[in-house]
Parts: structure tokens; C-alpha cells; sequence
């Protein structure tokens, strides 16, 4: 089974650090990590994060994946593929 978790970030410059630490604790279950942002005049408020979670750590992406929710500005989505 393959998961990968989409993250938008409402806020990038207030919430990145929390966010960060989320991701560099639990980073033993990501293969891959995708950063696109949005650029709106100078500034990057919003971004988007693409998570692809090594198989068989289900029980720890439901974690990463509510810490995330957690945090306010922060949407995720989970895809999954068998």
C-alpha cells in the first residue's frame, strides 16, 4: 500500500517551524518530500507540502497526520493506493 499525505500550509511564515519539527520527528517514515509554494506579490504565505510514507507505518502516519491537523492553518489530505 502506498500513502501519500498532501499538505497545504495557510500561513507558511508563522507556522513552518512547528511544522518542521512534526516532520523532522517523525521523518524515519517519509521516502520522499515535496515543497511548493505560492508566490502572491513578494511574499510565499502559502505552500504545499507532498509526503510520500513508507509502507507498512500506517499506525504512524495516523500520527504525523493528526499532529499536523493539530496545528492551525494546516489542511492534510491522505491518498491511498493498494
Amino acid at each position: 500500500m502506498k500513502t501519500i499525505l498532501g499538505i497545504k500550509v495557510s500561513n507558511r511564515l508563522e507556522e513552518v517551524d512547528r511544522m518542521q519539527d512534526i516532520l523532522t520527528e517523525q521523518g524515519s517514515i517519509i521516502n520522499t518530500r515535496l515543497g511548493l509554494h505560492q508566490q502572491q506579490g513578494n511574499s510565499t504565505e502559502e505552500g504545499i507540502i507532498l509526503l510520500e510514507i513508507n509502507e507498512d507505518t500506517q499506525g504512524k502516519c495516523d500520527k504525523l497526520e493528526k499532529s499536523l491537523k493539530a496545528i492551525e492553518g494546516i489542511e492534510v489530505n491522505k491518498m491511498t493506493f493498494s
